[in-house]
């Protein structure tokens, strides 16, 4: 039961915006969990939070300009930056540079805010999701086999007792 509910917090923790599954399948990973269904997990929460952003566009972006008028304030830095990006690199290097900036949800929201189709969004925004997983994935357990932290305790919290 403790290693369902493990799974099951790795898909909600994924799918909550800056939590990200490029952040949660590394940590998941370390505490012992079998890589490959924490990345299918992890990728599948992500991506299907960033789906719903993508097809709830406008309600959104209604949703954030009534939200904004009632603040009464300018532009958030991070929605400066994520137009710095598009101007300078498009939908592409928005959908790969925005979510290590302003989270995956954010940088589907932006894209769409700054004329990317739904369809072009979402390949974009899910091949950036899955790049960055991979990566920061493969990083960190080349770094834990590097340091020799297998034998710690929390890496074993999830694994059977043998």
């Amino acid at each position: 039961m403790k290693l369902l509910w493990a799974y099951t917090l790795v898909f909600i923790l994924s799918a909550i915006p800056f939590f990200e599954a490029f952040g949660v399948i590394p940590i998941a990973s370390i505490a012992g969990l079998s890589i490959t269904s924490v990345m299918l997990l992890g990728l599948t929460g992500n991506i299907v939070t960033v789906f719903l952003v993508i097809m709830f566009v406008h309600q959104i972006k209604s949703w954030r300009k009534r939200r904004r008028e009632d603040k009464d304030k300018g532009e958030s830095k991070r929605s400066v930056r994520a137009q710095n990006i598009w101007k300078k690199y498009g939908l592409p290097g928005l959908a790969m540079l925005g979510p290590l900036f302003v989270g995956s949800h954010l940088t589907a929201l932006i894209s769409m805010t700054l004329g990317a189709t739904k369809k072009k969004a979402f390949i974009w925004t899910s091949a950036s999701i899955t790049t960055w997983s991979i990566a920061f994935t493969v990083l960190l357990l080349y770094g834990i086999d590097f340091l020799n932290l297998e034998d710690r305790g929390l890496i074993n919290v999830f694994q059977p007792a043998e």
